[in-house]
C-alpha cells in the first residue's frame, strides 16, 4: 500500500476530518512482530530504537474520554538493525490504568476534560488525578522512562516495554512530584551530553497572597546522576509544558491564563476547562539560570498561548527563542465531542522568533512560518545553539487552519520550505531527526515519523531523507494495526529488539 499524496483541495474537508477522527479509536491489542511490509529500503546504517508515547485508550469499557490527552499512555517502539525493523506496543500499567481496567469504568477525573460518570455529584470535591504516563519517553542513564508532567516517571523494560513501576530518579523525587515530559538534551557540557528537565508546581494565592509557580530545574549526566537541582519561585499562575535551553539558561513562556478553580472543585469542569486566556496581559518569558547563582529575569512579550518551543540560542547580549504561538487557548468545551470537531475553527499555531535584548529588556517578535504548524524538532547537535533547519508537522501548503498532514522543513536562513505531504488521508506525528553516522551537514540525516493512514486505518513509520523531503519517503514500514494519534518520542542508538 502506497500512501497517496492527492492535493487536499480535491477532497472535501469533512472526509479528511472523518479520516483523522478514526485515528482516535482505542488500540487494545499489545503486539510485537517483525515488519514484513516495507515500501522502499530501510537504510542499512540506521541502527537503534525509535520510541514514542501517546494515548492508547480513548475510552474505558465504552465510556468515551472527553479529550484525547486524557488517554492512558501506550509506548511504541521500533528497533532497527541490519536493514530490518521490529515493532512493539504496550500500555504503561499505571496504578490508575489497572484500577480502571479492573473496575471496567472511569474512576478518575482527568486534566483536560474527562469526568467520572454521574455528573456533578460524582465529581464534586474529588481532586485526585491519575498519572497518565502518556506524553513522552526518554532513555537515559540506562533507564527507559515514560513521562507525564503531573507526576513521577514510570520505568519500563526497553526490550519488552513491561512496566517496572514508578521511578524517583535515585531519590530526588518525592511521591507525586512533578517531572516534566519536555526534557532537553544539551549535546556538549564539558565534552559530554547532559539531560536537562524541570518540574512545575502551581501555588494558588489565598486571600492577599499572589499566585506563584515553583519551577525546579534538574540536570543529569550520562549515567543518570543528578548534577544540579535548583528551585525558583516565579510570580503568577503558570501552565508549563515545554522549555528551551542554551548553555547558560532555561527559558519558559508563562501564558497569561486566568484560572477559576470553583467549577473544578465543584465537579462541573476539568482543570483545563477552567482556564481562559487573558489577552489584556502579556505573555512573560522567564529566563532561569542553569547555575543556581545566576539571576532570574522575566520579560514581557505579546500575549498568546505557547505550548511547544523549537530551540533557543545566545547571540551576544541577545537571547533568541523560537516557539509555536496561538492567538487563543485551544480547548474542547464540556458539551463538545472531540471526534466531531471542525479544526478550522481553532486558532492556528504559528512559528515565531522572540529576540530578547538582555540590556534593554525588550522583546522583538519575528514571524517565521506562514501556516498552521506544531511539534518542532531539529538536529540534536544544535540543541541550545544557533541552527538553520527546523522540522514541523504542518497543515498542507496554503491551509492556515487545518489538520496537520505534512512534514515541513523550514530553512531559517532563507525562509524556503521543503515539504512531504501525506494528504489526503495521511496524518504524520512529530518527526524525529536521526543523524547519519558519518554526517557532517546540519540536515544530513533521516526523519522518522509515525503516520496514521485514515483510509487503511493503520499506522506506518515513514523514513524521510532530511536533505530532500519532497522526493518522498526512503521507506514506509507498514504495521498490521493502528496506533492512536500520539505525542512525543526519542531515538536512541541502542538496539532493543530480538536478534536480527
Amino acid at each position: 500500500m502506497t500512501m497517496t499524496t492527492t492535493p487536499t483541495t480535491e477532497v472535501p474537508f469533512e472526509k479528511i476530518r472523518a479520516a483523522f477522527a478514526r485515528g482516535y479509536q482505542s488500540q487494545r491489542q499489545e503486539l510485537a512482530y517483525w515488519i514484513d511490509e516495507v515500501e522502499g529500503t530501510i537504510p542499512p546504517d540506521l541502527h537503534g530504537t525509535f520510541f514514542r508515547n501517546g494515548p492508547g485508550l480513548l475510552d474505558v469499557n465504552g465510556q468515551r474520554l472527553h479529550h484525547p490527552i486524557d488517554g492512558d499512555g501506550m509506548i511504541f517502539s521500533m528497533a532497527f538493525a541490519n536493514g530490518r525493523a521490529f515493532v512493539r506496543n504496550r500500555f504503561v500499567r499505571t496504578k490508575g490504568f489497572l484500577e480502571e481496567q479492573e473496575a471496567g469504568k472511569i474512576l478518575y477525573r482527568s486534566p483536560f476534560g474527562t469526568q467520572k460518570p454521574g455528573g456533578m455529584l460524582a465529581n464534586i470535591f474529588d481532586l485526585r488525578l491519575k498519572n497518565l504516563a502518556n506524553t513522552s519517553v526518554t532513555y537515559w542513564g540506562g533507564k527507559l522512562l515514560a513521562l507525564w508532567e503531573g507526576g513521577e516517571p514510570h520505568r519500563l523494560d526497553p526490550y519488552t516495554l513491561e512496566t517496572l513501576g514508578l521511578d524517583d530518579l535515585g531519590g530526588i523525587l518525592s511521591p507525586g512530584k512533578e517531572f516534566a515530559a519536555h526534557y532537553r538534551i544539551d549535546p556538549d557540557v564539558a565534552g559530554e551530553p547532559h539531560l536537562v528537565n524541570f518540574g512545575s508546581q502551581m501555588k494558588l494565592g489565598i486571600g492577599f497572597q499572589e499566585d506563584a509557580t515553583i519551577i525546579t530545574i534538574y540536570e543529569f549526566d550520562q549515567a543518570g546522576k543528578v548534577l544540579k537541582r535548583h528551585a525558583y519561585r516565579i510570580p503568577g499562575f503558570s501552565v508549563l509544558h515545554d522549555m528551551a535551553i542554551t548553555p547558560n539558561h532555561c527559558i519558559f513562556f508563562q501564558t497569561p491564563l486566568d484560572y477559576n478553580a470553583v467549577p473544578y472543585v465543584l465537579g462541573i469542569q476539568s482543570i483545563v476547562q477552567s482556564f481562559r486566556l487573558n489577552p489584556s496581559r502579556p505573555t512573560r518569558i522567564v529566563v532561569l539560570p542553569r547555575d543556581a547563582e545566576g539571576p532570574v529575569n522575566i520579560y514581557d512579550a505579546k500575549s498568546g498561548f505557547i505550548f511547544h518551543l523549537a530551540n533557543a540560542f545566545e547571540d551576544g547580549t541577545k537571547l533568541c527563542v523560537d516557539a509555536v504561538s496561538y492567538a487563543d487557548f485551544p480547548q474542547i468545551e464540556p458539551g463538545e465531542n472531540f471526534l466531531d470537531l471542525d479544526y478550522r475553527r481553532f486558532p492556528a499555531g504559528e512559528l515565531w522568533r522572540y529576540t530578547i535584548d538582555t540590556n534593554t529588556g525588550t522583546v522583538d517578535r519575528t514571524f517565521l512560518y506562514p501556516g498552521t504548524c506544531d511539534f518542532p524538532t531539529l538536529h540534536p547537535q544544535n540543541q541550545g545553539r544557533p541552527y538553520r533547519y527546523v522540522y514541523l508537522v504542518a497543515a498542507p501548503p496554503g491551509k492556515t487552519r487545518w489538520v496537520v498532514q505534512t512534514i515541513t522543513k523550514l530553512d531559517l536562513a532563507t525562509g524556503a520550505t521543503d515539504v512531504w505531504n501525506a494528504a489526503p488521508y495521511g496524518f504524520p506525528s512529530e518527526a524525529l531527526f536521526v543523524p547519519r553516522p558519518d554526517g557532517v551537514a546540519e540536515d544530513d540525516g533521516w526523519l522518522l515519523s509515525l503516520v496514521y493512514d485514515g483510509e487503511q486505518h493503520r499506522s506506518s513509520v515513514v523514513i524521510l531523507d532530511a536533505r530532500d523531503l519532497a522526493q518522498g519517503p526512503i521507506a514506509q514500514l507498514h504495521m498490521k494495526h493502528h496506533l492512536p494519534h500520539g505525542f512525543h518520542g526519542c531515538f536512541v542508538p541502542d538496539y532493543f529488539g530480538p536478534e536480527a
